[in-house]
């Protein structure tokens, strides 16, 4: 069973993480596909999402099995005093960029929803590959990864091994798409089926 593990941190945006977690967690649930394990992992044990949805996560940074497949979502910005927050704040964070290197190499796949992008940029992820992002952000993103051709119109970009969407909901479709991916697109309609996300036909 293949280990897919979705990354958190403070002010994480709700549904860049949900979506997926519900996608990948109903997979082969049912008549068809295979399942995945999936499970959240942070620095620390308790994580503030948006809106402070208090979540206690599976797993920290240093008890996580490693993870076949990982996502890292992305929401946060900036504060007015011009402090950052949420995947700014973690774009600059050593502990996150050390984990995120350090499971990369043996990973199947990398994903990214929104500003994750980001995060990935400042790992060093992007250098020349294609990258999507939240709108608001295709700016920071170019000038963090110069190299990185970035398509602000595509919803995924899908460069093999990394797989980035566009904002928030866009995470959802390539969630889909990796499901199709990995298992085929009878797999993938399953699922969007029982989700009754009718995008995904």
């Amino acid at each position: 069973m293949k280990k897919i593990a979705i990354v958190l941190f403070d002010d994480v945006e709700v549904l860049d993480f949900a979506g997926p977690f519900e996608v990948f967690s109903i997979a082969g649930k049912r008549s068809t596909g295979l399942a995945y394990e999936v499970f959240t992992v942070a620095e620390k044990s308790t994580v503030a999402a948006r809106n402070q949805l208090i979540i206690t996560p599976t797993y920290t940074f240093a008890n996580c099995h490693p993870p076949d497949i990982f996502l890292i979502p992305g929401g946060g910005g900036y504060h007015t005093d011009g402090t950052a927050f949420g995947s700014r704040r973690e774009m600059n964070n050593p502990v996150m960029l050390q984990w995120i290197n350090h499971h990369f190499e043996k990973a199947e796949l990398v994903l990214s929803v929104c500003t994750g992008a980001l995060i990935l940029a400042k790992a060093g992820l992007l250098e020349n590959l294609e990258a999507t992002t939240h709108f608001l952000a295709v700016e920071a993103l170019q000038k963090i990864a110069p190299s990185t051709r970035v398509l602000p119109d595509k919803r995924w970009v899908d460069n093999g091994k990394i797989v980035l969407s566009a904002g928030v909901s866009a995470g959802i479709d390539m969630s889909f798409h990796v499901l199709e991916k990995l298992q085929g697109k009878e797999v993938a309609l399953e699922a969007a089926r029982y989700m009754q996300y009718d995008y995904w036909k």
